[in-house]
């Protein structure tokens, strides 16, 4: 089942634009991700002198809260993040939402490329809100527990 939920947590983590970050030294953030299972990776643009970037710089841990109705996903995160120098990532990665941030766009001297490396999570995957709807109202209706999907542990 680990191996089925880290796949669907891959694929369900395509569906949800962002999530929120934080750190040691960063308080919990708003944060745009791209995931790329390939690497083993979620991806983060930010600016340069920032707490994540000064976070990332020494190799910080991270935690990573997703909640997402509509990508039928809630997970926290945990992992390590890194300061990476990848050009050819960048452009792999860099999206219409991410030139907005900077005045120069995709070559602004601030853009930073962070790597955040997933080491473990918990995981609630969903059927969606027509299936937890039916759920609700079965538990009210009986005197059983809604069944709302699975959950678990994952190891990276």
């Amino acid at each position: 089942m680990t191996d089925t939920m880290k796949d669907t947590f891959w694929d369900r983590l395509d569906d949800i634009t962002a999530g929120m970050l934080s750190t040691p030294t960063a308080p919990p953030r708003p944060m745009a991700h791209v995931a790329k299972r390939k690497d083993d990776m979620l991806w983060f643009i930010t600016a340069k002198g920032t707490d994540i970037e000064e976070a990332a710089q020494g190799g910080a841990q991270g935690h990573y809260t997703l909640a997402s109705s509509h990508g039928q996903l809630y997970a926290a995160v945990e992992g390590t993040l890194s300061l990476v120098n990848d050009p050819d990532k960048l452009d792999e990665i860099w999206s219409p939402m991410a030139a907005a941030w900077f005045e120069d766009g995709r070559h602004d001297d601030k853009v930073c490329l962070v790597g955040f490396k997933p080491t473990k999570a918990e995981v609630w995957e969903t059927d969606g809100t027509a299936k937890t709807l039916f759920e609700m109202a079965r538990a009210n209706m009986t005197e059983d527990t809604p069944d709302l999907g699975k959950h678990g542990h994952l190891t990276f």
